[in-house]
């Protein structure tokens, strides 16, 4: 794991692939423990492969049995997949201190993914009925949250080089028949000369955006 400590935003990128329980279970102890000091964190990571379950999630959501485990989560929303090539960024922070409601801590990250994809020709856009972030009506980019005491944990997720088989076994996000894609389908489509990006340099550029965001709140 690396850290960068930007005063206001502490930054993590951590290595190889994680135990999704153990990120759930720190990001709400640090949540449970933190004061009106504490310093917001954003974590960027890839999970081991799991399905989670969101509070308010439909057991109908999971369409068949699977060997993959599956978590029962506290964040918003339905049933999806995290896997290696899924670039996951946690969001900790105090929106009391940002003095963000949740509907902008959700815009706001839509539109710091929408602003990633951007740089490179990706047109992508959000929904207002359906959380998250979407190019030519398949889905790359997913959002959910849990509140608690004005802090947010839990956050986003990005396809970047998965494999997407980890989605057949469900409605993504409780959505039947919802495509899914990743930033280097979408690169490949483009027939350029450009490198494809690695998922390390790709967190940094997520994290550079959403540091300049955090940073112009306050």
């Amino acid at each position: 794991m690396t850290s960068v400590n930007q005063s206001d935003l502490i930054i993590h990128h951590y290595e190889g692939l994680i135990d999704y329980t153990t990120s759930f279970q720190s990001m709400k102890t640090l949540t449970e423990n933190r004061d009106e000091t504490t310093p917001d964190e954003l974590w960027l990571l890839q999970h081991q492969d799991v399905l989670t379950q969101g509070q308010a999630g439909k057991a109908e959501h999971l369409l068949h049995s699977t060997d993959l485990p599956i978590v029962q989560s506290d964040r918003g929303g339905q049933i999806t997949w995290h896997g290696q090539g899924q670039l996951v960024a946690y969001l900790l922070y105090d929106l009391n201190r940002l003095h963000w409601n949740v509907r902008q801590l959700v815009s706001n990250t839509e539109n710091a993914i929408i602003e990633l994809l951007n740089i490179y020709n990706i047109d992508a856009y959000a929904k207002k009925d359906a959380p998250g972030v979407y190019v030519n009506e398949a889905k790359m980019g997913s959002l959910g949250f849990k509140i608690r005491r004005g802090r947010s944990y839990h956050g986003l997720s990005l396809n970047i080089n998965c494999d997407l088989d980890g989605f057949r076994h469900i409605n993504p996000c409780g959505y039947a028949g919802l495509r899914m894609t990743t930033l280097i389908d979408e690169l490949t489509k483009q027939e350029t000369d450009q490198a494809l990006p690695t998922i390390e340099h790709i967190a940094h550029q997520l994290s550079d955006i959403l540091l300049k965001q955090h940073q112009e709140t306050l």
